[in-house]
């Protein structure tokens, strides 16, 4: 198969611009589409940085399984605008979804989320019924540790750059609020109906197997969980669960 184009686009979202990364597929018409969602920001160079990487794999989608592939910065990483707010990632992941929806090729939006991302991913599929399903890589189920400090999730998401604007946000009560009410557990009776796939590592401690299980045995029909051996929380870069990834998006558009 020849290689896929791809183009550096930007969409909207509460009026910020936001970077992405489209993927096409060989040839011009109509296939499924998926967002790719990153995390929160690691790494040396913190939220400039952020899912540099995720382009690539972004790439290999439209290559391997012949969808679009649009993966972009949430507000306030790499190079879109704004402050990370739970709120605003969910706006931008919307607008995402928009963005997807409103091109005439584009035959249905799936979602792939990682780690914090896909939790985000979870909630966006719950809330919006044109997203057909949603897949996860190493997905906390809940930021409840993080709701547990929120002061020290905002002074980590200063230092990384994931918030930049001085006195953002007007309300820290708010904005923890909204951290506090993360919680997929909540929302599973919305997941049913659509296939969901949570992959995790059996060494992740952020993200731990038996959250995913207890989750899986008490959903509907159609939320399954495969278990990554020996891998932690850095499934992105694990190739048995990116193989894993590709093989549940080409069972999704047949």
């Amino acid at each position: 198969m020849e290689d896929t184009g791809s183009l550096e686009t930007t969409f909207l979202s509460d009026g910020l611009t936001i970077a992405a990364h489209l993927a096409e597929p060989e040839g011009s018409g109509p296939a499924p589409a998926v967002v790719v969602c990153h995390g929160f920001p690691t790494g040396p160079r913190g939220a400039a940085a952020s899912a540099s990487t995720f382009p690539e794999l972004a790439d290999r989608i439209a290559r391997e399984c012949g969808w679009y592939a649009l993966s972009f910065n949430f507000r306030g990483t790499g190079a879109s605008e704004g402050d990370f707010s739970v709120g605003g990632w969910l706006a931008d992941l919307r607008a995402a979804v928009d963005h997807l929806e409103a091109r005439e090729q584009t035959r249905g939006v799936w979602l792939l989320g990682v780690s914090e991302g896909g939790t985000l991913a979870l909630l966006a599929t719950a809330s919006d019924p044109r997203v057909r399903g949603c897949v996860t890589l190493a997905a906390p189920l809940s930021f409840k540790a993080w709701a547990r400090d929120p002061s020290r999730l905002l002074d980590v998401a200063r230092r990384v750059g994931m918030v930049r604007t001085p006195g953002f946000p007007d309300s820290l009560p708010a904005w923890s609020r909204e951290v506090a009410a993360v919680d997929v557990t909540t929302v599973m009776d919305r997941l049913a109906g659509r296939p969901v796939l949570l992959l995790v590592g059996t060494a992740d401690a952020a993200a731990p197997p038996s959250e995913a299980r207890a989750l899986v045995e008490s959903a509907a029909a159609g939320i399954e969980y495969r278990l990554v051996g020996s891998a932690g929380h850095e499934l992105r870069h694990d190739p048995r669960a990116v193989a894993s990834v590709l093989g549940w998006l080409d069972r999704q558009a047949s």
